[in-house]
């Protein structure tokens, strides 16, 4: 077997390996869903959803993690296309544009830290905080995963190995703004207005 055709075999194999770890990234978030979901109405005279959530500044941390899904895509293309500088660049505006989603989480949990929403108050921020929590968890992740991977384009440029990874780390981004789809939906949306 030549080098190329078991590099390619090692790149099934690691894409599989990551399909293995999404489905048990599943199983977490669906518990953590389940939980919220069920506590949700539980607020113990605190502040219910409706009246505690902003939406403008969650659409606005929505769209940037949603475009970082698109500036992947085009720098996974690139790396495809074998066009290491295109690669680059679209790596570094995913993860300048999940540094921006990052730090408007943040702030947000700040915000809701000054107004004395905090974890112990209620069931309902308790399981808001660890739901949404652990998702901004994934997505630091992701920045030092992104920040190594940079590293890595530049020191070995690209090859198989470099776009192994980079689409090891397509499936799991992508899988995390997906999760990020729901969390607006049935935390945000479905708390403002339900």
């Amino acid at each position: 077997m030549n080098t190329e055709s078991f590099l390619l075999e090692q790149k099934e194999d690691k894409k599989l390996g990551m399909w293995f770890f999404i489905a048990a990234e599943v199983v977490i978030f669906a518990s953590l869903f389940g939980v919220y979901l069920t506590l949700r109405s539980h607020t113990d005279g605190g502040p219910a959803p409706k009246e505690m959530f902003e939406l403008n500044s969650v659409m606005v941390s929505t769209i940037l993690l949603l475009s970082s899904s698109f500036t992947l895509y085009i720098c996974h293309q690139a790396s495809e296309g074998r066009k290491s500088g295109k690669t680059i660049v679209f790596l570094a505006m995913t993860m300048i544009l999940a540094g921006l989603f990052l730090f408007m989480e943040g702030r947000e949990f700040l915000l809701y830290y000054d107004k004395g929403y905090e974890m112990q108050n209620s069931s309902f921020l308790s399981a808001f905080y660890l739901l949404v929590g652990t998702h901004g968890a994934h997505v630091a992740t992701g920045l030092i995963w992104m920040a190594l991977l940079l590293i890595h384009f530049r020191r070995k440029g690209m090859n198989i190995e470099t776009q192994s990874k980079l689409t090891v780390f397509s499936l799991y981004w992508h899988f995390v703004d997906l999760v990020w789809v729901l969390i607006f939906t049935l935390v945000y949306l479905y708390g403002k207005v339900g």
